[in-house]
């Protein structure tokens, strides 16, 4: 599917890093290194602004090895852009590890993927159909 994209001080395009990819990493778009100290949040700009279709979303999550080795995640895993949003696309950086983790300016801190998405339309009911299940959850199947 083809995307609207305004690249914002150079920032190279995301591109998908193998065949099999499902998602694009994305780049700070920062012009000096970012220190996020242990705990700390802070929101990075990828210096992208996209218009996505109406019916699609971009979500952006954590890069696996980042998570990994470093500890770095997102704070609001998993990001969702709306597909009527039209300003600079950030990544909400979080450190979980118990050292400082040094952003690189261009260095891969996130990837983004395309989903479609459906609106819902709600029918009120008195009663839902039963399943085996129930209202089971929260580990009721064990650990």
């Amino acid at each position: 599917m083809k995307i609207k994209v305004i690249r914002m001080n150079e920032t190279e395009l995301p591109k998908y890093e193998t065949i099999g990819s499902a998602g694009m990493d994305v780049r700070a778009n920062i012009k000096e290194s970012v220190i996020l100290e242990a705990g700390a949040i802070k929101l990075i700009p990828v210096g992208l602004k996209v218009e996505i279709p109406l019916g699609y979303e971009i979500q952006v999550r954590p890069r696996s090895g980042l998570a990994l080795k470093h500890g770095l995640g997102m704070a609001n895993s998993v990001g969702t852009i709306d597909s009527d949003y039209r300003g600079e696309i950030g990544v909400i950086a979080i450190n979980l590890s118990d050292k400082p983790y040094t952003i690189q300016p261009q260095e891969r801190i996130a990837q983004i993927v395309l989903n479609k998405v459906e609106q819902i339309e709600w029918t009120e009911v008195e009663e839902l159909g039963t399943t085996e299940r129930g209202a089971g959850g929260y580990g009721h199947t064990g650990k």
